[in-house]
């Protein structure tokens, strides 16, 4: 991770303009690894260079596969089938991406080879026994520390044998994991799960070739699959467009059209959320690619009022709780979130730093169990707070700070490049100057 940075953002009178986001960061390591595993060439276009892809991208070339960089966001990726990984002769260095290891947990679990996975300090704190303990049940050999359920992982690969999991959690990491294992090996493997979770694996599977059957409740693959090279177009990532979206609403005078982002369903509850809190969202030129939904989002700024969340919406929205906890700061009545557990061992606890950070600044919030409870106000002051480490901390806290009344100083923001890189630079470019 980049040398750590503390940044002051001012209040602004509006901001405006048109902008582009970063690829998603969730489609763009789906497309490395799937690419990675089909037969042939595949072109990625618009992938996300922040860290965490790229250490997704490394691991796979730890694995013996092939990478031409075309341009800052093009590759050609040169796969060699579901059994043409080759054994790493170092540890992966997964750095602080949970997607990264999650995911390549499941694919390293059915190869014939051993490997070992680590993560920087905040990665080795993350909870892996939600992964663990169902490849176990598949066969899997995996050694970690703290009892088997933190990083490093020791993966004694081969010898799976297809499953039925019952998923206490919606975890898209959790589904995706089995998936990649599941279409390995012989036999079907289902995955239940409470609440609909992200489907971005689903999605581009079939657009590789593979066979999978979604119902409701749950997804079930019959391996092994055949996945073949093709083009993935990555469209901008709604978890970073929140971040506008939330500043374009709150700050009055504002008018934003954000291009080409992804409105997946199981990933645009940040959109039904705020709209439900009387937000002026709309979605224009509604398109397709590489079997993802894409629009242009036009944000205005609103008068917002606090609502309740809680339900299926969590797992839609489950990466952009900080921000629209933000959003709820500067609502009118109160917003009351619960169901949110899971954002207790994300980065870092978000429940916990939220309630930390927007509280230093004025802000009315109170943690909840699975949750938080937040009166809203006019504004906030201005102060200064650490992001934790967690870059979605650092950027709700820069959109937090565009409505105070003299600016908020954020320590550690250097985190913001896992994810989004250039969004210093965006957030400038597009606020006025009081």
């Amino acid at each position: 991770m980049a040398q750590d940075q503390k940044r002051t953002v001012q209040p602004c009178r509006g901001l405006l303009g048109e902008i582009n986001v970063p690829g998603d960061k969730s489609i763009s390591h789906r497309a490395i690894m799937f690419a990675s595993l089909a037969q042939g060439t595949s072109r990625v276009v618009g992938l996300l260079r922040g860290e965490d892809c790229l250490a997704t991208l490394k691991a796979f070339q730890q694995l013996g596969i092939k990478v031409d960089e075309k341009s800052a966001d093009e590759l050609v990726i040169h796969g060699h089938g579901i059994h043409g990984l080759a054994e790493p002769d170092d540890v992966i260095d997964c750095g602080n991406s949970g997607t990264t290891m999650r995911l390549i947990s499941g694919i390293l679990a059915a190869q014939p080879f051993f490997s070992v996975l680590t993560g920087d300090q905040y990665l080795r704190k993350r909870p892996m026994k939600r992964i663990i303990d169902p490849l176990t049940t598949m066969g899997a050999k995996i050694l970690g520390r703290d009892a088997g359920s933190k990083a490093p992982l020791a993966i004694n690969g081969g010898g799976l044998r297809p499953v039925e999991y019952h998923s206490p959690i919606a975890s898209a990491q959790v589904k995706s994991a089995l998936i990649l294992a599941g279409m390995q090996i012989e036999g079907t493997t289902t995955v239940f799960e409470p609440h609909l979770s992200r489907d971005h694996s689903e999605r581009m599977l079939r657009s590789f070739g593979a066979e999978l059957e979604s119902f409701s409740g749950g997804v079930r693959i019959t391996g092994p699959v055949d996945l073949q090279g093709q083009e993935v177009v990555v469209p901008g990532d709604i978890s970073s467009a929140a971040f506008f979206m939330v500043a374009g609403l709150i700050v009055p005078g504002s008018e934003l059209l954000i291009k080409n982002v992804g409105v997946n369903p199981t990933r645009s509850g940040v959109i039904d959320i705020l709209q439900l809190m009387g937000g002026s969202i709309e979605l224009l030129n509604r398109r397709q690619a590489s079997g993802e939904p894409v629009a242009d989002i036009l944000v205005k700024s609103s008068d917002l009022k606090g609502i309740e969340i809680s339900g299926d919406l969590i797992p839609r929205a489950i990466d952009e709780f900080p921000v629209i906890s933000v959003a709820a700061a500067y609502a009118s009545g109160v917003t009351t979130i619960s169901e949110a557990a899971e954002l207790r061992v994300k980065e870092t606890d978000r429940i916990a730093a939220m309630c930390e950070t927007l509280g230093a600044l004025g802000a009315r919030i109170e943690p909840l169990p699975d949750g938080m409870r937040i009166e809203g106000k006019e504004l906030l002051s201005g102060g200064e707070v650490s992001s934790f480490g967690d870059h979605r901390i650092a950027m709700s806290l820069a959109v937090a700070a565009l409505r105070t009344s003299s600016g908020v100083s954020i320590a550690d923001t250097a985190c913001t490049e896992t994810s989004f890189p250039g969004f210093w630079e965006l957030l400038s470019q597009v606020s006025r100057a009081t």
